[in-house]
Order: C-alpha cells, then structure tokens, then sequence
C-alpha cells in the first residue's frame, strides 16, 4: 500500500509562504491521483489542489492564484507551494493518494475517495 509523510507545515505571519511536501513510497500505481486537502478545527475536511500522473493540475477557488501543486517524479515527492497566507488557511494539511481512470475522475474525487493518507502537518497564520 501506498505510504505518504508530509513536511514543511509551521508557524507564520499573513502574508508569507510556506511549501509543503509530501513523500510517497511503495507507489505501485501506473496511473495515480493525489491531492492535498485540509482540515480546520470543528470544519470538514475540504480539497486544496490536485495533480494526476500526467501532471494535470487543478486548486480550489479559495488558494487560487495563492497555492501551486507540483510533482517531483524522480523524488517521488508531492509538493504544495503556498504564497500570501492567510489566517483562514490554518489548518492542518493532509496529502492523499489513489489510481485515478482518467483527469474528469481524479479532479472531482473528494476525500472519502482516496485510500491512502499521510498523517498530516500543521500550518499556522497568524494575522
């Protein structure tokens, strides 16, 4: 089964940058999706962006412009490069993983799609 670690979460002042990076190993997919999301206290947990093994991209209306998702497929490591953040990005982010069929089934699949899963790290924006 797919393993995922995540790194990079911290502590900062609005308006900074952070990236994310997410490790994967044991990856068996030929064809995959993976994505970030994350989860605010007392709040659902709510996709932030999605790359698939072609490299197809898509973030969320509320980090667009502000978020970017990318791939290192020789590292096998997932990245999410955060500019300008906000307070109400605090939260704690969470990579996932699966097989995906095609980009119309990867960029619409909601968390409870996807089998496996880091165990998190936390960012913090303080205003």
């Amino acid at each position: 089964r797919v393993q995922l670690k995540e790194s990079g979460g911290g502590s900062v002042k609005a308006g900074e940058s952070l990236r994310l990076s997410c490790e994967v190993w044991e990856y068996t997919y030929r064809t995959y999706c993976m994505a970030w999301f994350r989860q605010a206290p007392g709040k659902e947990r709510e996709g932030v962006a999605v790359i698939d093994s072609e490299a197809l991209t898509s973030v969320a209306d509320s980090v667009k412009g502000r978020f970017t998702i990318s791939q290192d497929k020789d590292k096998n490591i997932m990245y999410l490069q955060m500019n300008n953040l906000k307070p109400e990005d605090t939260a704690m982010y969470y990579c996932a993983a699966d097989t995906r069929t095609s980009w119309d089934d990867c960029y619409i699949r909601v968390a409870s799609e996807f089998r496996s899963w880091g165990q998190g790290t936390q960012v913090t924006v303080a205003s």
